[in-house]
């Protein structure tokens, strides 16, 4: 069995970060270890919330895998609270990431033009330069501009502006990049690619739904890591997660007692399992 281990944060309630990672992960068929990098009572939507920094528990946790000599088919980040935290990652992937590992970065910096809470440019520029290390990027819009150091758009961006955004991205090392929550028509919205090694580009979209959700990116980027390490080509790992994050939204709206804070995409594992499985066993018909 493959394995992952994602870096971010625990959110107690709110279905984000490892709590959505580990189980859609496990789903799939890959074993889910963890280091976590801080604690949440809930995620940073609701106006108030405890947290508590764990970056002093990972350097114990990473030098303990490397006593029993630990391998990971895939590292995968999400939230870092702290610069410190970014050093333990950089160390770990030097340390863990072989010719074979995948390192999977969801450089989480902001969204909607702002940076987080607690965040700074100092904090972005550091992140832009452990993405040299990434084998695939995620960052939405947001992340993607402070990555670069350029201006968030006043407008909607056309396809010639996220194509360059993307190939300009590529230039920090990753050999892809995935802008998320992207779109160049009104109503769909979906992701854009662009393959540094292939020089290509890839986009897919569903239809658009007018309403907001929490959590949807870390859904997209569990189900997109979680597809690659199970072998599935990068299109049809990014047609997964999309498809996926989709329905987890289609299961929320139709539920009269929706949760404002997050979606039900317990609802829609039935629907990856049975994907993940006739996808592999399509690429294993299609190798003999």
């Amino acid at each position: 069995m493959k394995r992952i281990v994602t870096l971010q944060d625990i959110t107690c309630l709110g279905k984000c970060a490892s709590t959505v990672a580990l189980p859609i992960i496990s789903s799939m068929g890959v074993e889910a270890s963890v280091i976590p990098t801080s604690l949440l009572s809930m995620h940073t939507a609701f106006d108030d919330f405890y947290i508590h920094d764990l970056t002093h528990c990972m350097e114990p946790i990473i030098k303990q895998w490397e006593k029993e000599n630990f391998h990971f088919d895939a590292i995968y980040t999400g939230y870092l609270g702290s610069l410190k935290q970014v050093e333990h990652i950089s160390n770990l992937v030097d340390n863990f990431k072989t010719e074979n590992t995948l390192f999977f970065m969801d450089p989480v910096l902001g969204d909607h033009g702002e940076l987080y809470t607690g965040f700074d440019t100092h904090f972005a520029k550091e992140m832009a330069t452990l993405c040299s290390k990434a084998d695939i990027i995620t960052p939405n819009l947001t992340e993607a501009c402070f990555l670069l150091d350029r201006p968030y758009p006043t407008t909607p961006p056309s396809e010639a502006f996220i194509k360059e955004l993307l190939y300009d991205l590529s230039k920090l090392g990753s050999k892809t990049v995935i802008l998320t929550g992207a779109t160049f028509h009104e109503d769909l919205l979906g992701v854009v690619a662009y393959d540094a090694i292939s020089e290509k580009y890839f986009e897919y979209f569903n239809q658009k739904v007018d309403s907001q959700f929490h959590g949807t990116g870390d859904i997209f980027a569990s189900v997109c890591v979680g597809a690659l390490t199970r072998g599935l080509p990068l299109p049809n790992a990014i047609k997964l997660a999309v498809d996926f994050t989709s329905a987890s939204i289609e299961h929320t709206l139709i539920d009269p007692n929706r949760r404002w804070y997050s979606v039900n995409f317990e609802e829609a594992i039935p629907m990856l399992v049975n994907r993940v499985q006739a996808e592999t066993n399509s690429l294993s018909n299609n190798t003999l």
